[in-house]
């Protein structure tokens, strides 16, 4: 944890919990094909939707650690879940999971993950349940 994440409680600011599971979902998108190399091919990945639970206070100076899973996915959307914990003690701190979509960054509109990177979701897919996401339409127009 920085130090300016700290609030006037000396613990972890609740913003900062979200700006650290971004920086772990950064972490984990070059093994799924994701990030600079998606970017590169005119696709990127936005967050539709996101969930957090704080299961124990993360004071100052605490060092993190976390895991993250792939838990489902479908031709268009993706859902993630990390775990932040304790990096020496190893108690859960938090959880966040997170609905992201493939976006052709030209067009400004959701577009199919392509093939290869699928193949990466499959290989990465744990099988685990989501607590509080799901996969499901937001439109009825069947092009999204």
């Amino acid at each position: 944890m920085l130090p300016g994440w700290v609030d006037h409680y000396r613990h972890m600011n609740l913003a900062y919990y979200l700006v650290a599971f971004d920086l772990a979902t950064d972490a984990l998108w070059p093994s799924l094909g994701l990030g600079d190399t998606f970017r590169a091919r005119g696709l990127g990945t936005f967050a539709a939707e996101s969930w957090q639970a704080y299961t124990r206070e993360v004071t100052e100076g605490a060092p993190l650690a976390f895991d993250s899973e792939v838990l489902a996915y479908d031709a268009k959307r993706l859902l993630c879940r990390h775990v932040m914990f304790h990096a020496t003690e190893g108690w859960q701190a938090a959880e966040n999971e997170v609905l992201y979509l493939c976006v052709d960054l030209e067009a400004r509109r959701v577009g199919a993950w392509p093939e290869d990177v699928l193949a990466r979701f499959a290989e990465r897919a744990t099988g685990g349940v989501a607590k509080r996401l799901a996969l499901r339409r937001r439109s009825l127009d069947p092009t999204d």
